[in-house]
């Protein structure tokens, strides 16, 4: 091998794969943006290794819901979001890069939001992706495409991170952004991730709450079943979307335990379904624990929660 190719194979083997893609670029195409030959090989290995929506597409769609609107962003090229919203029949558009719709509580602000691009429904058109560290470059410093998009949501929306490594690279450069700005906003709403390990790894938590970002532990075994059922879970007990059935027999569960000694899980749980409600919910759910024989302490946190927006604008 040369020492360009060394190099390569260098960066590869410690996982710096857009260094690798764009020293590759460099060399064997000699430019690193547009209709290159390795562009194209990559869009051409993704296409071929297509694969039908999971069940984490299906319900990670359902909780993108936020009532008249879906929204969800990923870094991922692919359109299996686009596939699962349509098997679901909640069909969602779709928007990349520049097109990328400015983060806002409108309805205006939805769709499936590729912040690094996506494959072009035609093969024979070589979409713009952000695969290699120009393009990083390019669109988090030069342009601040990505950046400026992550700044305006994280102080919207709460930001959950769903199959990220701290290592990615496109992580590490979206953690940099996102705990950068956090130092000089207090305005940033929290943001979290799921994080799948076969045990727990305390220095890797230490690594997420140290970028800015609020781990929430898994056990990743049996290809992430723990995680697939989480965020079915999540979707079936949702404020927008979720399945009343299952909302209904969980609280009439709950209030069957005295408050006090009920467990914590099981508090947050209710707290969860009042606050996610709005006002004739509330009185729906009010009317089933109390027909349930639900003690007063019960009754007490329901209206604990329902005064606190009257709190809250208070001086």
């Amino acid at each position: 091998m040369t020492d360009r190719q060394t190099a390569e194979v260098k960066r590869f083997i410690v996982g710096d794969y857009d260094v690798v893609l764009g020293m590759l670029e460099r060399r064997l195409d000699d430019q690193t943006r547009g209709d290159s030959q390795v562009r194209r090989r990559v869009s051409t290995i993704l296409r071929s290794d297509a694969a039908s929506p999971t069940a984490i597409h299906k319900a990670l769609i359902a909780l993108a819901e936020r009532g008249g609107a879906k929204t969800i962003v990923t870094t991922n090229f692919d359109r299996l979001l686009q596939v699962a919203a349509q098997r679901l029949r909640s069909p969602v558009e779709t928007y990349s890069l520049g097109s990328i719709p400015r983060p806002s509580r409108h309805s205006e602000f939805s769709g499936v939001l590729h912040i690094h691009g996506v494959l072009d429904k035609s093969p024979a058109r070589t979409a713009e992706l952000v695969l290699s560290d120009q393009d990083f470059g390019e669109f988090y410093l030069r342009r601040r495409v990505v950046p400026d998009f992550i700044y305006d949501a994280a102080r919207l929306y709460h930001l959950v991170l769903v199959g990220y490594s701290a290592n990615d690279p496109p992580m590490r450069y979206l953690l940099n952004a996102v705990a950068a700005d956090g130092k000089r906003f207090d305005d940033l709403k929290e943001r979290f991730t799921f994080f799948g390990s076969n045990s727990p790894d305390a220095v890797a938590l230490a690594d997420w709450n140290g970028r800015g970002i609020t781990p929430i532990h898994y056990d990743s075994a049996n290809g992430h079943d723990a995680l697939r059922a989480t965020l079915e879970r999540w979707a079936a007990l949702s404020a927008i979307n979720g399945k009343k059935e299952i909302v209904d027999a969980e609280l009439r569960r709950i209030v069957k335990t005295s408050w006090s000694v009920a467990k914590e899980s099981d508090r947050d749980l209710f707290d969860h379904f009042f606050r996610r409600s709005n006002a004739s919910e509330r009185v729906r759910l009010s009317a089933l624990i109390s027909d349930a024989r639900a003690e007063i302490e019960w009754l007490d946190a329901v209206v604990k929660i329902c005064a606190e927006p009257a709190r809250r604008r208070m001086p």
